[in-house]
């Protein structure tokens, strides 16, 4: 049985699916001492190095995949390294020995809460994935009156920036005179989706944190710039979510 390369290298806790074709691209990537090259297929037996060092035997990788649930502060960006040498979500994480942790999907950095990283980076492919429509569910603090219509507008959808965006669930969580809050959730997430939605409507996201990914919400125990690891149980949802949802 054969796979892409990218997938075996994103499984294996390199990176993402798109990471990896660039390193590929880069020719950092060698299969049974050739330089590898986009689309190659591979097997349990070729011997595949990605900078210089050899891929470990994969088998059974599902089962020693980890997941942590980090609740990302402002200010933070998702990038591993920054040049203007801003804080990175990836600072706080533990080390890992012969992996790596792979951000599921990113939040820009003035939205805050859940943020997931995985070692399988063919499990962050799939659950950012628009084919597998994984809900995301953010609380907002906007500026302005909300009107029904208002509402129903981001219900239907609007094109942004050629694109049909729209909330598939919008509740008022309360709040005081021009600031109220929200609960939103949406399926795809796309670059800052849920401010451009509201913006959409003339109004002003004051406040933005996600709350919940998929099945997984934050939990209160965890404050911002702390992470906790999720139990087996969780980790299984997660898988369950990609699969049921092919």
């Amino acid at each position: 049985m054969t796979e892409k390369l990218q997938k075996v290298l994103a499984r294996a806790g390199f990176g993402s699916r798109r990471e990896l074709e660039q390193w590929i691209l880069a020719g950092r990537v060698t299969v049974n001492g050739e330089v590898a090259r986009i689309g190659i297929r591979v097997s349990e037996s070729d011997r595949i190095v990605v900078d210089g060092k050899k891929l470990a035997p994969q088998k059974n990788k599902k089962t020693q995949t980890r997941i942590l649930l980090y609740n990302k502060p402002e200010d933070e960006i998702c990038t591993r390294d920054d040049p203007q040498g801003r804080p990175t979500v990836f600072d706080r994480l533990p080390p890992l020995k012969h992996e790596r942790w792979v951000s599921i999907g990113r939040l820009d950095i003035n939205t805050s809460g859940l943020l997931l990283f995985t070692t399988d980076g063919e499990l962050a492919n799939k659950l950012t994935h628009p084919a597998f429509y994984i809900e995301r569910e953010y609380a907002v603090r906007v500026m302005g009156k909300v009107t029904p219509a208002m509402v129903q507008a981001m219900h239907r959808g609007v094109v942004i920036d050629g694109d049909v965006c729209r909330f598939t669930d919008i509740q008022h969580y309360g709040g005081e005179g021009i600031n109220q809050w929200y609960h939103v959730v949406l399926m795809e997430g796309k670059n800052r989706e849920v401010r451009k939605l509201w913006e959409s409507q003339g109004l002003k996201v004051s406040r933005l944190k996600r709350v919940r990914f998929g099945p997984i919400f934050i939990p209160s125990t965890v404050s911002a710039g702390t992470y906790q690891e999720l139990n087996k149980g969780d980790i299984s949802k997660l898988y369950q979510q990609v699969s049921s949802n092919q």
